[in-house]
């Protein structure tokens, strides 16, 4: 009998890619992303609507879905709704990683985030017109997205790395800022949260609030 070779086996088909089954409720995604994340109701029932963010049926885990340019799913990025004990996140197998979580707008503006959870965030923190811009999150330090997104919006002309406030951000920050100028001639900027992420500094904002209204509540 003849046995594959290792090279046979590496030509075997690629994952198929599936989305996660949806739970019927989305209870637990929205307690967890508002009251644990701060993350705004409207902007998530927004994502909800265009059926990128919904509650996996069999672990209550929120799933965030990258479409391709045609508006067929091809990324999952899955995320524990509860942050007891280490976090899971994960992309699922044959996702294809050009494809992750992201945003058109109609403006020439790209923001670029590492992942789901600091786009929402960053979007919760600017609200202003938040629809006309265009967001992608990377769902880590990928540029694939970055350049998928550039290749299929070529009116794209102003690019903000909104990447962590952390040596892999700074890092994988400048590396993308090469390619993008390497390969489609743009020049893009940083902006860095005050804190690690841009969850950090929601969150803290919003205990400083809650500080605040306490204060002025006993004074």
């Amino acid at each position: 009998a003849e046995y594959p070779t290792a090279n046979e086996e590496e030509n075997l088909p690629p994952t198929p890619f599936f989305l996660p089954p949806r739970n019927q409720y989305m209870r637990r995604l929205f307690a967890y992303l508002m009251e644990r994340r701060g993350i705004d109701r409207s902007i998530i029932q927004h994502f909800a609507h265009a059926r990128t963010i919904y509650e996996e049926a069999n672990h209550h885990n929120s799933v965030f879905v990258g479409l391709d340019e045609h508006g067929v799913a091809r990324h999952a990025h899955k995320r524990s709704t509860h942050d007891t004990g280490k976090t899971f996140r994960i992309n699922m197998e044959g996702s294809d990683p050009r494809c992750s979580f992201h945003w058109t707008g109609v403006s020439d503006r790209l923001y670029v985030f590492e992942g789901p959870i600091d786009l929402l965030s960053y979007i919760t923190l600017h609200p202003e017109d938040w629809r006309q811009h265009s967001y992608v999150a990377c769902c880590g330090t990928s540029s694939l997205p970055v350049l998928w997104m550039l290749e299929h919006n070529p009116s794209f002309r102003d690019v903000s790395l909104c990447l962590d406030n952390d040596k892999a951000g700074h890092t994988a920050s400048l590396r993308l800022a090469e390619q993008i100028a390497e390969q489609f001639e743009i020049a893009s900027s940083r902006l860095i949260p005050e804190n690690k992420d841009w969850n950090d500094d929601l969150t803290k904002l919003a205990e400083q609030d809650h500080t605040e209204q306490t204060v002025q509540q006993m004074g």
